[in-house]
């Protein structure tokens, strides 16, 4: 199966051939955290790590840090040599957090239905690790889809964010679109989102609206933070929408957009680092 990636944004490294005496800069003063303790800080200096993470070219990265464009763990930064480190500190450009850990990756699929989500199965079944395939070391699904559901499925080499986006803590809204038989009472909303008792407990809807009607069929959107075993179907048939077809359109602030059924794509800097701020990371 496929692995296309239309939209991977993997950069060579910038920088190649540079001095190694540029390393050398000194930490300005005042850029020196709280718990520096007087010692100079150790680390990359923050035009290499910007260029290595395709930023821009270190000419241009330094021109937006002297234009105030770049913070870093919050605080805007205003003089050139500051050193970072890339496995610690936050930066944000325009205010948008970047990734500029090199080994982390996060990409989007859109699940086929009939694949299980798992990395291997020994019942030869096709799986999310079959369509993965060695796209990138270390990668784990984050959350699970049902076998016939299709849609959005993160996968990361990101161990820490891939425990907060599916921690139930961090309710993490997932949006579902889903098709079901016949008409749709107009109190169904208020029902959903004061909740409803399932066997294993109540659940609540963040919101529900009706998309289309025709031929005595409904396309719903449901928006939840759950994330129990089939929790869209059973909670659909329990108020007597069952489902003939489920696709999940969004985790978070990262949408399904376009993306063919069986495709991959790199999530880009900004969703990288709007996923990222989602969970506190």
């Amino acid at each position: 199966m496929s692995t296309a990636t239309p939209d991977d944004e993997t950069t060579t490294a910038a920088g190649e051939g540079w001095s190694e005496d540029m390393e050398l800069a000194p930490v300005h003063p005042g850029e020196r955290g709280d718990d520096a303790d007087g010692d100079d800080r150790q680390g990359e200096r923050l035009q290499k790590v910007l260029a290595r993470a395709g930023v821009g070219s270190r000419r241009v990265c330094e021109d937006m840090i002297e234009a105030g464009r770049i913070s870093v763990n919050g605080r805007p930064v205003t003089v050139q040599g500051l050193r970072v480190d890339p496995e610690r500190d936050k930066i944000a450009v325009d205010g948008v957090r970047i990734e500029i850990r090199g080994d982390r990756v996060t990409y989007a699929m859109n699940k086929p239905p009939g694949v299980i989500t798992a990395m291997s199965d020994d019942r030869a079944r096709p799986t999310v690790g079959d369509m993965v395939g060695d796209l990138a070391k270390g990668l784990v699904h984050v959350g699970r889809l049902d076998q016939d559901t299709e849609g959005l499925l993160l996968l990361t080499n990101d161990g820490e964010l891939a425990h907060r986006l599916a921690h139930p803590s961090y309710e993490v809204r997932k949006t579902y679109l889903a098709q079901v038989s016949g008409s749709v009472p107009r109190d169904m909303s208020r029902r959903l989102r004061a909740g409803v008792e399932l066997d294993d407990g109540p659940v609540m809807v963040d919101s529900f609206r009706v998309v289309d009607t025709h031929a005595g069929q409904s396309v719903v959107e449901v928006v939840l933070h759950e994330g129990r075993k089939h929790i869209v179907r059973r909670l659909l048939a329990h108020v007597g929408l069952p489902v003939s077809r489920l696709t999940r359109t969004a985790v978070g602030p990262i949408s399904l957009q376009r993306m063919r059924s069986g495709s991959i794509r790199r999530l880009t800097k900004e969703e990288l680092g709007a996923l990222q701020e989602l969970v506190g990371l």
